[in-house]
Parts: structure tokens; sequence; C-alpha cells
């Protein structure tokens, strides 16, 4: 349960639901009650004074749904159909999206599939659902000190590209949290750094080579996640990090790393609250069109910034982003005299970055 703005109380499961009752409260006015299953609940809520109440997505036996509402409650039913939870009150984990042996049958792919529906009634699911997911989002990163990692997805496993954004995971990890994209890649590389800050480090070389036997989800994506599960089973218990990805990319499945899964439908929103989100600033490994936006939307952001709302800047590998992709010229003119100037780094190593941010 969370209080916020004086009298409203979110109740987002039926153990606190029963405490309140129990208690013996007589009004539920102000109430927001999400996703609970309330069929065996008829007497409870028939005894109780509804009105200002809110009831997002749950089940009821018949007639209570009616009663509610005429009494003074609002009530907006669960969408049909709908494979995911459209009032959802906190992030997914890796379990939750890779609910079934066999990954066609998952609720990743199920989500992806019906998300294709252009009906008007899957729309408005959609955007509930990430409604939902930004304000589970918000409750999380409080208190956190997060740092993003930006990179590739073609970083394959067992690539020199994927062992750096490992390493730099596993650096940053030990006094912030990591905060990706969530897909593959260099992605899913920098949330396995952060999965192992717990082991001893000797113990990544080992992950690499196991995972390295299934370097990419193409063509394939049951081995690679089934590997990825077998590194987090024979290392339990990792550091925690957050994904940030989308089901607008179908063919870019999320990483079984990233402890706290942000999935959202809305591609535009999701990119823009994973840059704002990184207050202790953002790596940016080699990439190409989507790392190469990242870079410059998050500048435009510190452009306008004042100095203390800065975050961090640091590009990995001289190289690649003054000659291969030359993003460095531009950005270092771009923060020229203003309070951003300190805080744009190009370094050549990962390591380098650690020292930084870390």
């Amino acid at each position: 349960m969370r209080r916020r703005r004086g009298q409203v109380v979110e109740i987002h499961d039926l153990a606190d639901f029963d405490g309140r009752v129990r208690a013996g409260v007589g009004s539920m006015s102000g109430w927001v009650l999400s996703g609970l299953d309330l069929r065996e609940r008829g007497s409870e809520l028939s005894h109780c004074r509804v009105a200002g109440a809110m009831f997002l997505g749950c089940s009821f036996r018949n007639g209570d749904e009616s009663s509610l509402a005429a009494r003074g409650a609002l009530v907006f039913p669960a969408i049909p159909t709908v494979p995911v939870d459209t009032w959802p009150s906190r992030l997914y984990s890796p379990d939750d999206l890779y609910d079934t042996p066999s990954y066609v049958d998952s609720l990743d792919a199920r989500a992806y599939a019906w998300s294709r529906d252009p009906g008007r009634e899957p729309a408005l699911a959609r955007a509930l659902h990430d409604h939902g997911i930004e304000t589970a989002l918000a409750a999380w990163i409080k208190g956190r000190s997060l740092v993003g990692v930006m990179g590739g997805h073609a970083a394959e496993r067992g690539s020199a590209d994927y062992t750096d954004a490992a390493r730099l995971g596993l650096g940053l990890a030990g006094s912030r949290t990591v905060a990706t994209g969530g897909g593959p890649g260099a992605m899913e590389a920098a949330n396995l750094g952060a999965w192992l800050s717990r082991h001893p480090a000797d113990v990544l070389e080992e992950a690499l080579a196991l995972l390295g036997r299934v370097p990419s989800f193409r063509p394939d994506i049951g081995p690679w996640v089934d590997a990825a599960f077998e590194v987090r089973d024979r290392w339990p218990d990792g550091g925690e990090s957050l994904g940030i990805p989308t089901w607008h990319y179908g063919h870019e499945p999320p990483n079984a790393f990233a402890t706290s899964i942000a999935k959202y439908f809305g591609n535009p929103v999701r990119e823009a609250i994973l840059l704002q989100i990184c207050n202790a600033g953002i790596v940016f490994l080699p990439g190409a069109g989507g790392t190469v936006q990242e870079i410059f939307q998050d500048a435009c952001e510190n452009y306008y910034a004042d100095e203390s709302s800065v975050a961090p800047m640091v590009l990995v590998g001289r190289t690649y982003w003054t000659e291969t992709f030359p993003a460095w010229p531009l950005l270092e003119s771009l923060a020229q005299g203003r309070p951003m100037e300190p805080h744009v780094h190009l370094v050549d190593t990962v390591d380098e970055a650690v020292s930084l941010l870390g």
C-alpha cells in the first residue's frame, strides 16, 4: 500500500485489502484498487461505503460491479483478450516475461503479437498499460542513483564489445544502479555485469564463456534465453539493475539479467524516460543510429539545463566517436561555453568511464 496526496490509498494485493477490512474500515473513499480478484469479497464490498473509490481492472462476482457503480464507485473493467495487466502496479521481472518453456508461448511473445492489432480498444489498453508502468517506474527509481549504459543491440556474446559492456556494468554496479534499454547486445552485457556484481570478479569470464555458446538471439530466441537463465541459476541472487525495453521492436527480446523491467508498448515515451531517469549520468558505447540519437537527445536536455541539473555524458571509443561516427566533434562544439561543457567526456576504455561515474 502506498499513500499519496493525502487521502488517496493505492491497494494492489488482497492481503492489504483484507487487512484494512479486518481493521474495521467503514469507507473506501479515496481507495484505488488495481487488478484485484474480488469475486470472493462480495460481502465485504457490500458492507462498506464505496462512494469515491476507484476499481481498476478488478474481477467481481455477478452483480457486484453494477452495485458498486450504483453506490458511487468508479469501476473500470479489465479489457478482455489483453495478455498483459492493463493496470500494472509493479515492473516486470524476467520470469514474468519468459513464463513458459517455449518463447513463442511466453508473455513477451504473446504481448508483441497482440500489440500489432490496430484497433481502438487495443490502443486504449496499451496506453493504460504504459501509464501504469510509468507510475511503477517512478516509484521504483526513488532513492536510487542511476547510471545509464547505451550501446548497440548488435554486439554479440563473445565479442570484444560485449565483454567491454559487461565489464562496464560490473564496475558501475558497485556504487550505482545500472539502467539500460533492456534488450540484447551491449544492453544485455551491462545488465549481466550488474547481475554478477555480488559475486567474485573472476566469475564474469566464466559466465561470458557460457553465454558465448549462443552468440545471438537470431535465428532462435529460445536457446539465447535459456543460456541466460542458465547463468542466472548458476550464480543466483544477482545485483539489481533496470531494463527499459519496448514491444515496438518485436525482433529485440528483453534480456534476462535486468532484475526489474519497465517494458513499454510505446517507444517514444520509453526512449525519453530512459534518458531522463539517469540522474548519475550516461555512458555511450559504440552503436549506430539508435545510440547516436540517444547521444544528441541527452545532449539537448543538458544544453538547456542549469548546472545543477546537468548529468554527465561519457562516450567510450575515441576513434569510433571521432572517425567512424564523428559525434564527438559536434557534441564538443555544442557544449562549448555551456554549463554542460565540463560534464561531457571522451575516453578510450570502460575503466576510464567507471572512474568518472562509478
